[in-house]
């Protein structure tokens, strides 16, 4: 992942280009654990572009803002293009490519093609900025469900401001947002607003999908994406968290690896053997079904152990990048971060992840009381399209924090039409043989992986990592947040009061370094068991006095329930 930063709209009477370049060097410093491998800037009196590198893909040449050499267009990108090299072939015209940058492309599409044209040609991750002096306007996008982040912020003098982090925004603007995913933003057409481009069929309301299951389609079409998602020029990893869906993408990438390199007596070589990442305290429960794993694909395996006491120590940083206080998040981020520090370190700049099979196919164990076909597919639809404020951004910013690149090819949007396009009762456990979450995707890669973690019982990362993590968070926040800090909480946080000590904890310490009143607003807060969306507390009367994230809060299906 790199990081970017743009200033648009100066107005040269109100702010002085130079002095706002300066500024721009200072909050793109900000971002430099996205993109420590190379710093560019280009600016006029009207824009200014700047961007921090991770290189990925061309590492010698690929160093951005890019520029098309004919018409003078800037563009700064945080994402990968899987298919730039189709995209390539495509273009109507001889372009003079610069780079052998995945990136690059977007330059000529943009002056072959409308926005929401190409963006929906386009099959990657993304968020970019691109400037056109010539028409002094701009076009801001963001990829299909927002992999990558991407925030908007105002000054007091109104420049408008794009940065991948919110950190980036914090004590220059008087406003800030998120940038919604799947949508353009156009200079010269401002007054529209945000433009939706990311409209497929299976998301339409109302829309319930009725082709036949056919687990063939989802083990081919998955096997097509985490191909496309392996391009890259530099050592990559798989996390494998000791669940279905981390290690279906982990055995799917091993059968893609170019060769096999024989152990010497100075140990493994990094490239290209495959390495596997897994972490959780001692006796976690994820740990031995990792392991089994990885045993069984090749690859050599890393089990990262934390303690609790350095995950607790970890959170201040971890809501700091993370930039939420969302519990959630927090829970399962703070294992992630630890990893993700000890994976840089051992020289591995890309990883694949698991994220989104869950979304996908209902896999959380709340989906057990789904009451039809139908009410599944609405909430699949709803949890993917809520995916950036969690999953997404959990494994884009705790990666990113220590300039590593997380990859997830569960949300390929080729694969997507895939899945999302099967008749949803078949994702239904009750219509199952097994009776089992996602049997649809367990049964496409039957074989593929060990058994005993082919029909493993979800566990949600956050519980899998260690049981004891959750419950020592629970005791840390009643030690550091009082029963009188709680019977003021409306007054502290009027706006999003926290309704657990936990909860209260992690918004005070977002509030130490995010203290602006807007940012509050970037942060989803809502009713949730097991990871539900608010509307799915109707499917069951139980859950109506609960509100724990955690999937033991599903009595009656996770084994280990919550009392």
């Amino acid at each position: 992942m790199c990081g970017i930063l743009a200033i648009l709209d100066i107005d040269p009477a109100r702010s002085h280009p130079a002095e706002l370049r300066r500024q721009a060097l200072a909050m793109a410093r900000k971002l430099r654990h996205r993109g420590p491998d190379w710093s560019g800037i280009r600016s006029d009196g009207r824009a200014i572009l700047a961007h921090e590198r991770l290189s990925i893909v061309d590492v010698e040449h690929g160093a951005q803002p890019l520029e098309d050499v004919r018409t003078g267009c800037l563009l700064t990108v945080n994402g990968e293009i899987y298919n730039h090299q189709e995209l390539r072939r495509g273009l109507r015209d001889a372009h003079l490519f610069q780079t052998r940058s995945d990136c690059e492309v977007i330059l000529y599409l943009y002056e072959e093609d409308s926005p929401r044209a190409f963006l929906n040609r386009m099959n990657g991750i993304f968020a970019f900025v691109l400037y056109d002096p010539r028409r002094d306007t701009w076009l801001i996008a963001r990829d299909p469900l927002g992999v990558v982040p991407l925030y908007l912020g105002w000054d007091r003098n109104e420049n408008l401001y794009a940065a991948s982090e919110l950190k980036a925004l914090a004590g220059t603007c008087e406003r800030i947002q998120e940038f919604p995913p799947g949508c353009y933003l156009l200079g010269s057409e401002r007054e529209k607003g945000f433009q939706r481009y990311y409209t497929p069929a299976w998301a339409e309301p109302g829309h319930v999908p009725d082709r036949p299951a056919d687990p063939t389609a989802i083990r081919e079409a998955l096997q097509a994406a985490v191909h496309r998602q392996l391009m890259c020029d530099v050592p990559y990893g798989l996390l494998i968290s000791g669940g279905v869906d981390s290690s279906i993408i982990a055995a799917v990438a091993a059968q893609y690896r170019e060769a096999r390199v024989e152990e010497e007596d100075r140990g493994p070589s990094w490239w290209p053997r495959i390495h596997s990442f897994a972490v959780g305290l001692e006796g976690a429960p994820d740990l031995a079904p990792a392991r089994r794993v990885a045993e069984h694909i090749g690859a050599i395996h890393h089990e990262i152990h934390f303690t609790v006491q350095e995950g607790l120590d970890a959170l201040s940083d971890v809501i700091y990048h993370l930039e939420t206080f969302d519990i959630t998040t927090v829970r399962a981020s703070t294992p992630m971060f630890l990893m993700m520090r000890k994976i840089r370190a051992m020289g591995i700049k890309m990883v694949l992840s698991g994220e989104g099979a869950d979304e996908i196919f209902g896999g959380y164990l709340y989906f057990h009381k789904a009451p039809s076909g139908a009410a599944l597919h609405e909430e699949t639809v709803r949890k993917l399209s809520k995916l950036h404020l969690y999953d997404c951004l959990r494994a884009n910013k705790s990666a990113a924090a220590w300039s590593v690149e997380a990859r997830v090819p569960f949300l390929d949007r080729e694969f997507l039409d895939v899945a999302m396009a099967m008749d949803p009762a078949a994702k239904l456990p009750r219509n199952t043989a097994s009776g089992m979450e996602k049997h649809l995707l367990r049964e496409a890669f039957d074989g593929w992986i060990p058994d005993e973690v082919l029909w493993r019982q979800k566990e949600q990362f956050s519980d899998g990592v260690g049981y004891r993590w959750i419950d020592s968070l629970k005791a840390h926040a009643e030690i550091e947040v009082t029963d009188g800090m709680m019977r003021g909480a409306a007054e502290r946080f009027p706006v999003k009061t926290p309704l657990t000590k936990e909860a209260y904890l992690y918004r005070q310490i977002f509030e130490s370094h995010f203290p602006m009143a807007t940012a509050v607003n970037c942060v989803p807060f809502e009713a949730s068991v097991a990871c539900s969306t608010p509307a799915a507390l109707a499917w069951d009367p139980s859950f109506a006095g609960r509100a724990d994230p955690s999937g033991r809060a599903v009595a009656g299906v996770h084994r280990d329930a919550l009392g």
